[in-house]
């Protein structure tokens, strides 16, 4: 049976993959509609290199990070209209909503929910948020939360991007006094869009995938050669995908870990790049 390959299929693939139009009809087709085999079949064709983990999403909403002396959390509240977003009750209820999550510490969003609110005692949070969705008149949903605690030797650096639209976090270990550096890093983050913190941490079937690919981008080439080849390949892919491996956006002469461990011989510390996290709305 057929699979009918949509304008909207071609257009994922096309935002995904950065292929013309035509080229992306034709891989969904031979690829019977699986957006992945097209986009590996793309790939080892040589006409996609870069490949995006998702296509953008439509979802409106913010994200807010609120941070306290124990804690930082970093919330997503959705909307309907982007108008919405940018009313000052639906901000003024994410930074709430912010600063209540750090406070607390949930569970989970479940819980998270049912809890009394701080500031509205009588309501639990999810009553509150009923409030404000009649008072905006759009559905207004808390999607997803997470807190990460403070501790002696590690240093936080957060990042907001176009307005809450991208929110990122680093996590320095080795002191706590690297905040400054680790929201540079963070900056970074936002910029750069690492999937991965370091090549240990890539799953054994990316690593096989890429493998294959790299393997199919090579055939007729002599097979002593094509072990290292396909190293190198690899390599390639752990700089562009590994946020240690990547090059600073504001100095291309060093990757993220070679900048940390500058900065550490410097002050005489011994820091790693632990952590990160990456948001977009939606």
């Amino acid at each position: 049976m057929s699979v009918q390959i949509t304008a909207t299929m071609i257009k994922e693939l096309r935002e995904r993959t950065g292929v013309g139009m035509g080229k992306c009809k034709e891989a969904l087709e031979e690829a019977k509609g699986d957006m992945e085999l097209a986009i590996a079949n793309l790939r080892k064709a040589g006409m996609a290199s870069a490949v995006k983990k998702e296509s953008r999403t439509a979802n409106e909403g913010m994200i807010s990070v609120f941070e306290n002396k124990d804690r930082v959390a970093i919330v997503e509240v959705s909307a309907e209209t982007d108008f919405v977003v940018k009313n000052e009750r639906f901000q003024e209820f994410l930074k709430n909503i912010a600063e209540e999550i750090a406070k607390t510490n949930p569970a989970s969003l479940e819980a998270f929910l049912k809890q009394k609110s701080s500031k509205e005692p009588s309501l639990t949070i999810d009553e509150l948020r009923a409030t404000i969705v009649q008072a905006i008149g759009e559905n207004i949903q808390i999607k997803r939360f997470i807190v990460i605690p403070k501790v002696s030797d590690k240093s936080i650096g957060t990042y907001s991007h176009q307005g809450g639209k991208i929110v990122t976090l680093v996590e320095i270990t080795g002191s706590n006094g690297e905040e400054a550096l680790a929201k540079d890093i963070a900056m970074h983050v936002a910029a750069a869009a690492p999937e991965y913190l370091s090549a240990e941490k890539v799953p054994e079937s990316i690593i096989a995938s890429e493998k294959d690919i790299a393997a199919g981008q090579m055939q007729g080439k002599p097979a002593n050669m094509m072990e290292k080849i396909i190293e190198g390949k690899l390599k390639a892919y752990y700089d562009q995908v590994c946020l240690v491996n990547q090059k600073y956006i504001k100095n291309d002469q060093l990757t993220i870990e070679e900048l940390v461990k500058q900065h550490g011989k410097a002050n005489g510390k011994t820091l790693i790049v632990s952590n990160f996290i990456r948001w977009n709305v939606g």
